[in-house]
Parts: structure tokens; C-alpha cells; sequence
């Protein structure tokens, strides 16, 4: 199978970068930049029979990158899904005569009935597997040994309670969803299991409805409704109400929750519940790119608390988030300050650790990984008590334990895994790749001789020289070998965009540009000039997707260097 992110590179050529033109380019540029390349591929200029039929495939890729970022609506698809999205079926169904946003909107949703489609043969398998470990022994056992002690005086480890839940979805219709789910808990020896079915429909696009039945051998049977309804464009409210049969009787409960956003980052809940835990809560959520904060008040019964939650995100490639509560409980629960780290270990998994303190709950580690859709939680219960002792252990002992995975299991695998990926995506294009070279060195042939006049229009008046550039993955060592195995030459193809003594490359990667192919699929890139200009020697090393503008002069080489 074809590596997905090499094909889509091939695949959807950068038709900006072809032209090398802005994203947000004029007609008057989009135009310019096309003739010139006409003039340069145009195959009456070439009497060649070989380079007349390289130049006659390059004029009509030119020709079709044109046509569609000259139309607007054309040009509306591309920005948003690229090349496939003009072949996505439906589209010839869309009124050319349509402004741009009108376009968009059609052809998503075209694009969502034709995902919707797919989905109708998907489901979304969820799951929770949680298992709670008494490790009190470690810090509350007595100091005597028994002599009737059976373990022989080493600390026992329980697993006191566990709880497995897994739900499924399965789309019946492009509107109606049936979730289908299920659990089983156990706690100290005693335990029971339940099943539920949501029937959900969305009614329009501000809102949906579900209606929920269940039943299990704790609790009894159970119905209840939900709905969801925009008011506004930031107003929204949830409302749901449910019976609960038991040999008690019948339990009713409803809740309500009404939100707004206060701005962009920033959301107020209000919400209500009646029933055998009443409640009134009101809470501010503000979430940002590098923090997410929390401050919620709850009057109830049993339980009021006052919680205040802030997490800061880490701009890394791990996403790692560091987060800090601390809840005040009226009654008989006191005050619990929670600290933890949350960090991106794979591509699909995310692991986290929770160190609780509270009086009178004691210490407890909680542990926590996400993999793909399915969740594992270990909440190990360390002491009833305050000890400094089992706070230090809950604190260090995971990041020790985590820093060893990281160095001895985690890096290993990854590192071993995108080399193999990387070789994958190598062979799945290879064929693709030698293409692209081919039609690269073709289009440097049909480059010379507009390179030698312009060469020579330049050395007239002293002006912009390329005399070596080089683009690929530039080595750290002294192996000449493996650097020319990395790096392409492209002295011609640039020295062919320059005009006026002057060289200008947009932001776009520098491989969609004419005589450009990728030399190091999958790695970074960067572009590697030296230019002469007014006769002085002039070098720049700039990134894959770095615009550039030539000539500078902090570019210049000093004569002591």
C-alpha cells in the first residue's frame, strides 16, 4: 500500500509553486508568470523531436495550472482540497456562474454526503479499562512483624475494583447514528454490568436529539432523552431528563446545561440537575493554544466545592501539558490539590500521570493512557494519610519510570519505526520519483538556451549570476558522497527565473518549481545558493519553504572569508 502523504505530494502538484506565484497572487501576476513560462516551453521553439515533445508535456501542465488558478471558482476548490478536489465526484453537478464562498459550500457538502457514505460502513469502537490498586501497604503498615504474618513481612498490593466500557456507532442513515454500549464494574468482590442503546438524529444543523435505553443488574431498566440546540452563534443548551427503575421505585432526574462564548478562547456554563444529586454549577473555561484554565463553583447536595484548574501546553512536537488543581469540598472531603504532566509518547498514544493530595483521602497516583480511541486508567491508592514520603514516591518513581520507557523502549522503537516508514514511502514512489527526475533534466535542456541570454544580459550589466545552487538534505559531516546523494543541482533552473537582476521564489516548496524533483523523500529540505552580483561572491542557505529575494546584501561573502 502507497504511502498516503507521498502520494498526495505527487499527486496534488503545487500549481502555485509551478508558477511560482503567492497564494494570494493578482491576475495581472498569475499572468505575467504564465507567458514566461509559454515563451520558455512553447513547443514551436524547439526542433528537436525529443525536446519538442518534453516541451509540448511541460507547456500543457503549465497550460492546466493556469486554467485553474486563473477561474475562481476553480481556484476555490484547490486552495481547500488541491488538484483531487476537482475530480471529486458531484462537481460537475456546480454552477460555474457561483461566486467562490458559494462554491466552497457546495462542494462540501458534496464532499460530506460522499464521506457520509463511507461512514455508513465504519463504526467508532470506544473503550475504557480502568483498574484501581490499593498500595497502602507501602507506607501504612505497622513497623512490628507479626509472627502470624503470611506474606512474611513484604507489602501486598491489591487490585480492589475494576470497571471495562466499550461502545460502537453505526450510521444508519446520513442523519440517525445508533450507539451501542456496554460496561462491567467490580468493586471489593461485588460488581455488575450493564448495556445501553442511544438512538441519535440530527434534526438540522443547530441541533440534535438522542433518546438512550438501558438496562442492568445493579440499577434496572432506564430511559431517557437528550437534546442539543444552538441559539445562537454562541449560545448553545443541552437538556436531558431520565427515569431509573429500580425495586426502590422509580428515580426521574433532569439536567440542564446552558452555555455562551464570552470570546473566541473564553466559555461560561450554567448548568442545573435535580434528582437524587441535586446541583447548581457554574463554570469558566478559557482554552488557548498554550493553556487551558478552569474555575467552577457547585452548590449541591451531597457535595458543593469551589475548583480552580490551570494547564499550560508545551510548544513541542510531544504536546506535553503540565496541569495544577486544587478543589476545596464542603463536608466531609476537605481539600484536594492535584498536580500532573501529560505527554505525546507516539503517533496514536498519549500518557499521563496525576498525583493527588487530599485530606482526608490520603495520596493516590493516578495513571492514564490514551491509545488511539481506547483509554487505560490506573488509580493506585498510596496512603490514607498525609506522608511526605509517599508524595515524594508518587511524584518521582513515575517520571524515573517514564524517563527509562523514553530512553530504553520508546526512542528505539520510534526512531527504528520512521526509518521504516521512510524506506517504505522510498520504494512506494521510487517509480514516481524517476519520473519527475526525467521530466526535471528534460525541462533544464529546454532551459539552456534562455539561460544563455539571459546569462549574457546579465554579465552586461553586472548583475545577478547563479553560479552553483544546490537543493535537497544538506549533510553535517565532511562525506562528499553522501551529500551529492542528497542534494540535486538547479544552478539553471533558477538562473532561468531571474529577471531584472533580480531572483524572487515564494513561500511555497521550492520542488513543484520547473526543474525541480525531490531528491530526499519524506526529510527535510533547504535550497543552497551562490550568486555573483556586481562582482562580488554572495551565498545564502534558505529553508524548503522559506520565500526568498535575491540578491542581498547580508548575503555577501567578506574578502577574509
Amino acid at each position: 500500500m502507497a504511502a498516503p502523504v507521498a502520494d498526495a505530494e505527487l499527486d496534488n502538484q503545487d500549481y502555485y509553486s509551478l508558477l511560482n506565484v503567492r497564494r494570494e497572487t493578482t491576475s495581472e501576476e498569475l499572468k505575467s508568470s504564465y507567458r514566461r513560462l509559454c515563451m520558455l516551453y512553447h513547443p514551436d521553439k524547439h526542433r528537436d523531436p525529443e525536446l519538442k515533445r518534453q516541451a509540448e508535456k511541460l507547456f500543457n501542465v503549465v497550460h492546466q495550472a493556469y486554467e485553474v488558478l486563473s477561474d475562481p471558482q476553480s481556484r476555490a476548490i484547490y486552495d481547500i482540497y488541491g488538484k483531487r478536489g476537482l475530480e471529486v465526484e458531484g462537481w460537475e453537478v456546480v454552477e460555474r456562474k457561483r461566486t467562490p464562498a458559494e462554491i466552497r459550500e457546495e462542494f462540501e457538502r458534496l464532499q460530506r454526503e460522499r464521506d457520509e457514505r463511507r461512514l455508513q460502513q465504519r463504526t467508532n469502537p470506544k473503550g475504557t479499562i480502568s483498574v484501581g490498586v490499593d498500595a497502602t501497604d507501602f507506607f501504612d503498615r505497622y513497623e512490628e512483624d507479626f509472627e502470624d504474618t503470611p506474606s512474611g513481612g513484604f507489602p501486598q498490593v491489591e487490585i480492589n475494583k475494576m470497571h471495562i466500557s466499550q461502545s460502537i456507532e453505526a450510521p444508519l442513515t446520513a442523519r440517525d447514528t445508533a450507539v451501542l454500549s456496554g460496561s462491567l464494574s467490580t468493586h471489593n468482590g461485588n460488581g455488575g454490568g450493564s448495556i445501553n442503546l442511544v438512538l441519535r438524529r440530527v434534526t438540522s444543523v443547530k441541533g440534535w436529539g438522542e433518546v438512550e435505553f438501558g438496562a442492568g443488574d445493579m440499577q434496572g431498566p432506564l430511559f431517557g432523552m437528550k437534546v442539543f440546540r444552538n441559539l445562537t452563534p454562541r449560545c448553545f443548551v443541552t437538556a436531558q431528563c431520565g427515569m431509573q427503575f429500580s425495586s426502590r421505585g422509580v428515580r426521574p432526574n433532569v439536567a440542564t446545561v446552558f452555555a455562551r462564548h464570552l470570546d473566541n478562547n473564553t466559555v461560561g456554563y450554567l448548568q442545573w440537575r435535580w434528582g437524587s444529586q441535586s446541583s447548581m454549577n457554574t463554570s469558566i473555561v478559557r482554552d488557548t493554544k498554550s493553556s487551558h484554565f478552569t474555575l467552577a463553583l457547585q452548590l449541591g447536595v451531597p457535595h458543593s466545592f469551589v475548583l480552580m484548574s490551570y494547564q499550560y501546553k508545551f510548544q513541542d512536537e510531544d504536546q506535553t501539558k503540565v496541569k495544577g488543581t486544587v478543589k476545596y469540598v464542603s463536608g466531609f472531603f476537605g481539600t484536594v490539590v492535584e498536580y500532573g504532566v501529560e505527554r505525546k509518547i507516539s503517533q496514536h498514544s498519549v500518557l499521563g500521570a496525576t498525583v493527588s493530595i487530599g485530606v482526608p483521602q490520603g495520596v493516590s497516583l493516578k495513571l492514564k493512557l490514551n491509545r488511539a480511541s481506547q483509554t487505560y486508567i490506573f488509580p493506585i491508592h498510596l496512603t490514607d494519610q498525609l506522608l511526605p514520603s509517599a508524595v515524594f514516591y508518587a511524584t518521582v518513581g513515575p517520571l524515573i519510570f517514564y524517563l527509562a520507557i523514553q530512553r530504553l523502549i520508546i526512542q528505539p522503537y520510534t526512531q527504528t519505526q520512521k526509518e521504516q516508514d521512510l524506506k517504505k514511502q522510498r520504494e512506494n514512489v521510487a517509480l514516481e520519483i524517476a519520473r519527475k527526475k526525467h521530466e526535471a533534466e528534460s525541462a533544464v535542456l529546454l532551459m539552456q538556451e534562455s539561460v544563455r541570454r539571459i546569462i549574457e544580459a546579465e554579465e552586461s550589466k553586472m548583475g545577478l549570476i547563479i553560479l552553483n545552487a544546490w537543493y535537497g538534505k544538506f549533510v553535517t559531516n565532511n562525506s562528499r558522497r553522501q551529500e551529492k546523494a542528497k542534494v540535486i543541482d538547479v544552478t539553471v533552473p533558477l538562473q532561468c527565473l531571474v529577471k531584472d537582476s533580480k531572483l524572487i521564489l515564494t513561500e511555497a516548496s521550492k520542488v513543484g518549481l520547473p526543474g525541480f524533483y525531490d531528491p530526499c523523500v519524506g526529510e527535510e529540505k533547504s535550497l543552497k545558493l551562490l550568486y555573483q552580483f556586481r562582482g562580488v561572491i554572495h551565498q545564502v542557505l534558505s529553508g524548503d519553504t522559506e520565500p526568498l529575494r535575491i540578491p542581498k546584501q547580508s548575503h555577501r561573502i567578506s574578502a577574509d572569508a
